[in-house]
């Protein structure tokens, strides 16, 4: 039996805000559409014996948080973007880095198309890879922190990445235990070349109070579900005054609290619609439960949201799965 591939790689196209759940393999997270029009783009996934590597691009302004992952060190990086992106309200730019802790909370919105990697090592394979740094050593140094790429080599450490991706995504390679070690160590290398180097810029520690707002309203819907909420129910069942809470998300996210429940009950509907059997639901009723009156007016939200019309969307999961099933199910002949 020959022994299998030390390197493992998994390249898909994006059709949804859905699949960017997926962007990071065993992360926890929520993915909100902001942005308008039809989203495009695709994700890479490599395994390289037990270093995670994921990388992926995307075409429209993103909500999305969650945990990165309960026993590994995440460290990612903003490879590019089309327009603003922050992590905990921190503006980020290319290059930039941002590193979380085992447990620790990932907190970004994406004003536009972006581009991103990602690392997950586990605190052994960080004192192992950095062996001769005694400050790696301490947990401490990867506590959650922003780390700024220095602009003078910004261009230079993203040709280099983006070099060892053009090479890796050749799913045609195959690669010797030695040389996939070296390749893991390179990517390593490359992710974590402004961390040491630099003075930590940012700490969980000061996270600003606006982020802990709109932290607390989304925990709040998390906990209600498809339940649609209204505004005034927010601010009395969490203490916080419309001013107040309007302030937090323009700070944070650079829309209003409305405008977003607005998206996200949108993103949940999308979500339904693709799922659903269309013998046995309706769009309109999908709609309602949503708090969507008017059928018409909830067409061209829609469509203004994610450039297809619900219908467009309606069963399109559904249908593939049952497609799928009736491929892969055994044929049987009729006996005489």
């Amino acid at each position: 039996m020959g022994q299998s591939s030390p390197m493992q790689v998994q390249v898909r196209s994006l059709e949804s805000f859905e699949e960017l759940n997926d962007a990071v393999r065993g992360t926890n997270r929520e993915v909100v559409q902001l942005g308008r029009g039809r989203l495009r783009g695709h994700l890479a996934h490599f395994a390289i014996d037990e270093l995670s590597f994921d990388v992926g691009e995307f075409s429209v302004g993103m909500r999305s948080r969650g945990v990165p992952s309960d026993h590994r060190v995440s460290i990612g990086m903003l490879t590019g973007c089309t327009d603003k992106v922050t992590q905990w309200s921190r503006e980020m730019h290319a290059g930039d880095v941002m590193v979380t802790p085992p447990g620790g909370e990932h907190d970004a919105r994406y004003f536009g198309g972006a581009s991103f990697a990602v690392i997950s090592l586990s605190f052994a394979d960080i004192c192992s890879f950095f062996a001769s740094e005694p400050r790696a050593q301490d947990a401490n140094s990867w506590r959650q922190n922003i780390f700024r790429a220095a602009p003078q080599s910004t261009s230079l450490l993203l040709s280099r990445l983006n070099g060892l991706l053009a090479r890796l995504r050749d799913q045609n390679i195959a690669l010797t235990r030695e040389a996939a070690q070296f390749w893991r160590r390179s990517i390593i290398e490359a992710m974590t070349a402004t961390v040491l180097p630099n003075v930590p810029s940012d700490d969980d520690r000061s996270l600003s109070s606006a982020s802990k707002i709109v932290r607390r309203v989304e925990e709040y819907l998390d906990r209600a579900g498809m339940v649609p909420i209204h505004i005034s129910q927010i601010c009395g069942d969490l203490n916080v005054s419309r001013r107040t809470l309007h302030r937090a998300f323009h700070d944070v996210l650079g829309i209003g609290p409305v405008a977003f429940l607005h998206h996200r009950r949108l993103c949940s509907i999308h979500s339904v619609l693709r799922c659903s059997d269309p013998t046995t639901t309706t769009i309109a009723d999908v709609a309602l439960q949503h708090g969507y009156l008017n059928p018409g007016r909830f067409s061209d939200y829609y469509r203004s949201l994610f450039d297809e019309y619900p219908s467009q969307s309606f069963g399109r999961r559904f249908v593939r799965s049952v497609s799928i099933e009736r491929k892969h199910r055994p044929a049987f002949t009729h006996r005489r």
